[in-house]
């Protein structure tokens, strides 16, 4: 399956947004057009680092240490399915499971039969769905290693903020159509370190891209993940505590979701852990708000799988 071109790119405030989009590419994966993303190494190495991004914001979360990372692997991303630049159908059928998915057929249409994961957020639930799938031997793109930035491993300790629970309710989709981009700002900074908080240019570049094909009137079908956490708790810990292969932890401590409780809550089940580094004064977005830092930790424990 070849890459195909979409209508003519929309202008962002941010040229590098721009440029960013017009160096990925799109692919009808799951009957749908898929933004996708790759940074070839630039380093002598055949090892694929696959980036699976949060809620609800997209593959340019890792803008800040892709190319660090490109020195010790290929650099593989896409916008999931109602993210970023991929299509956005306005249904509440969103799971982790088709999101799962998704991840694995764009690696088997590239040809990439082997990958080390890096996730957040709402990309730790898929990552836990596709280390469950390894484990029970349904799929055959073999995982080497996963390492965890902050995001709901176990639903007993995610914390939800108020907007998200108010979206998951009946109350979802009106407050959508109120959403705007002060409130955004407010609940997206909350839960950043307090040294560490988004410029200004940095919330309009977020804002930006999920507004992209409508997708703000999206987030009340999006957030439907945590109910998934909750039905697939067991299968999903169970390829923690039982995984064979490396597993890490990068997390910011002062995160109010899933910040240092999580990683106690880890320890406490568990849980396979073969490197941890925690970041003391950083939030929920650790890859955004100290890259130096996470490019540095991450790219330690690649060395030492």
């Amino acid at each position: 399956m070849k890459p195909h071109s979409t209508d003519k790119n929309p202008s962002f405030s941010n040229p590098d947004v721009s440029n960013y989009l017009d160096s990925g590419a799109f692919y009808t994966l799951l009957n749908h057009s898929i933004f996708t993303h790759t940074t070839p190494t630039s380093g002598n190495s055949d090892e694929t680092v696959l980036l699976i991004h949060g809620f609800p914001t997209s593959s340019w979360d890792w803008e800040g240490i892709r190319e660090e990372l490109a020195q010790v692997a290929q650099i593989e991303a896409i916008d999931m399915l109602g993210f970023g630049f991929s299509d956005k159908p306005n249904k509440r059928n969103y799971t982790i499971h088709k999101q799962a998915r998704l991840h694995l057929e764009y690696l088997k249409v590239k040809g990439i039969r082997s990958v080390h994961i890096l996730c957040h957020d709402y990309g730790v639930s898929v990552a836990q769905e596709i280390l469950a799938r390894q484990a029970q031997g349904e799929t055959d793109i073999e995982i080497k290693s996963c390492c965890f930035l902050n995001g709901g491993l176990f639903p007993e300790t995610h914390k939800a903020l108020l907007i998200q629970k108010l979206l998951l309710s009946p109350l979802g989709p009106l407050l959508n159509r109120f959403l705007a981009f002060n409130k955004f700002k407010e609940s997206f900074s909350s839960v950043f370190g307090e040294n560490t908080k988004p410029s200004d240019s940095d919330l309009s570049d977020f804002w930006e891209i999920l507004n992209y094909k409508g997708g703000k009137h999206l987030f009340h079908n999006l957030i439907t993940y945590m109910r998934d956490r909750i039905t697939h708790r067991e299968r999903w810990l169970r390829a923690l505590a039982t995984s064979p292969i490396p597993l890490a932890l990068i997390n910011g401590s002062v995160d109010p979701v899933s910040g240092e409780h999580l990683v106690a809550r880890y320890i406490e089940l568990g849980c396979r852990l073969d490197s941890l580094t925690q970041l003391p004064d950083i939030g929920h977005y650790p890859q955004v708000e100290v890259p130096d830092q996470v490019s540095s930790a991450y790219i330690d424990f690649l060395r030492s799988v």
